[in-house]
């Protein structure tokens, strides 16, 4: 017993790491494309890559579920178990590297952001409400994290739902 959820545990935990993989690939990519200015172009390009990126990551979610699937004899509820169990080490590893990143590697990534918005809403705010706003700056990284995590586990979980039930077939709760 012990060592089937280990095996479970572990399956998962790979998935959501090629998952979060991929999320992290579009993630640097889209930065990188950032730097180049192609103007209607690159906007056009990077949405193709999100569109690709949110296929492919459906896809694979849905292929790690029938894999898994076939080797529990179809049983609907372990099989939405795993996906949700990779959702989450996937969101876990995508949110991770994005905190990272924008903590460590780019800590002036909210900053640049933020003086933009200052800047725009300079003349509409008051100064307490700027003085407000420019409090926040330090907290985004964090929000970012917990608000990603949520974003991508939620995302995961209802794709896994509908997989899970497609993959499985429907239920006859009157069979048990």
């Amino acid at each position: 017993m012990a060592e089937d959820r280990n095996k479970f545990l572990n399956d998962s935990g790979k998935a959501g790491l090629i998952l979060g993989g991929v999320a992290i690939a579009y993630f640097l990519i889209g930065i990188l494309l950032g730097k180049v200015n192609l103007g209607f172009f690159g906007g056009l390009l990077n949405f193709l890559l999100w569109a690709a990126k949110l296929v492919l990551c459906i896809w694979l979610l849905h292929g790690f579920l029938k894999k898994f699937a076939a080797t529990c004899d179809k049983d609907r509820s372990r099989t939405f178990r795993f996906g949700l169990i990779t959702a989450f080490c996937s969101a876990l590893v995508y949110s991770a590297f994005c905190f990272a990143y924008t903590q460590f590697i780019v800590p002036d990534f909210y900053s640049e952001a933020f003086q933009m918005a200052a800047d725009i809403y300079s003349g509409m705010l008051t100064s307490e409400q700027m003085d407000t706003l420019l409090d926040m700056e330090p907290s985004l990284p964090r929000l970012a994290f917990f608000g990603n995590l949520i974003w991508c586990w939620l995302f995961g979980t209802i794709v896994s739902a509908i997989s899970s039930s497609r993959i499985c077939g429907p239920s006859n709760p009157f069979e048990e």
